[in-house]
């Protein structure tokens, strides 16, 4: 949904309905009934007064408004619940369907609206929490991602025969800049060009590409857990790809306190404003530094 487009409330509440759990949505749908039955049943008071029949006026509104929604809104809700079900299930679907195959093979060959579930699905294995804004919204961006108070930009690629260029960094970057957003990925099928590597450096942009991903559903399909491993947490000065001249990503330094992957931030106050450090990247519950070389 591009920004800036009116829409309706049942249109939002679909919305919301659909980017959450399903068992959130129906749950919704059940609490809505519950208050607009109850508001439909509500007793008009009689007009004694002038002032008085302006309140019988709205409390009648109030209650044919309710009578109505109380059928609408919990069925929009399930709609919604319906369509976070089914994107799960699909996106469940597209991970088993690479990590049992050939995994570059099957996500080269995918269409780009599946590309984007299967991106997002990875980054929800490491904890994030997703928002798919839709192909071409916001400036190009994908998903949104969330955790620990942090927010990351994506863009997602699925470019089988074409090198990712640096034009495609620079509008990431760009649309970081004016979100404010922590840092951002671009994750492609294929490849990128070493301008694009080298723009993303020092800027906590992380370059994902085809073989990196692939190899991530290869460590799946060798009994891993987390399909996802800690490089997609590196949004650091160290930022790469996997490529023949550079086979190895940077790896970000665990947490001293909890042991989680860490990211490179950027002091934005105090003596060493300006400086680079690693933070958790569970902030705030957790704020374990560590000192950036």
């Amino acid at each position: 949904m591009a920004r800036g487009k009116r829409t309706s409330l049942l249109e939002d509440l679909y919305q919301i309905s659909a980017a959450i759990p399903w068992w959130a949505g129906v749950l919704l749908a059940l609490l809505s009934y519950a208050a607009l039955h109850w508001l439909s049943l509500g007793e008009v008071p009689k007009a004694v007064s002038q002032e008085q029949f302006a309140q019988v006026l709205i409390w009648t509104a109030v209650r044919w408004m309710a009578g109505f929604g109380q059928y609408l809104v919990p069925l929009v809700l399930l709609a919604g619940a319906a369509t976070s079900w089914w994107g799960r299930r699909k996106r469940a679907g597209l991970v088993d369907q690479v990590a049992q195959g050939t995994p570059l093979e099957a996500i080269r060959s995918m269409k780009w609206d599946d590309f984007e579930l299967l991106v997002g699905e990875v980054f929800r294995m490491r904890g994030f929490t997703v928002g798919e804004t839709g192909s071409g919204a916001d400036g190009g961006i994908d998903l949104r991602l969330r955790k620990g108070g942090e927010v990351f930009l994506v863009q997602c690629k699925q470019w089988r025969h074409h090198k990712v260029s640096v034009m495609v960094v620079r509008e990431l970057f760009g649309v970081m800049a004016a979100e404010g957003a922590t840092g951002g990925f671009v994750v492609t099928s294929g490849v990128f060009t070493q301008a694009a590597r080298d723009f993303a450096k020092g800027r906590n942009i992380y370059l994902l590409d085809g073989p990196e991903l692939a190899a991530l559903f290869e460590k799946a399909r060798a009994g891993t857990k987390s399909v996802a491993p800690t490089v997609l947490m590196a949004t650091s000065d160290a930022a790469t790809t996997c490529t023949p001249e550079n086979p190895t990503p940077a790896v970000p330094p665990n947490c001293p306190r909890c042991g989680t992957a860490m990211v490179k931030r950027t002091a934005k106050q105090g003596p060493n404003a300006g400086g680079t450090f690693w933070g958790c990247t569970r902030y705030p519950d957790c704020r374990g530094l560590r000192a950036s070389e």
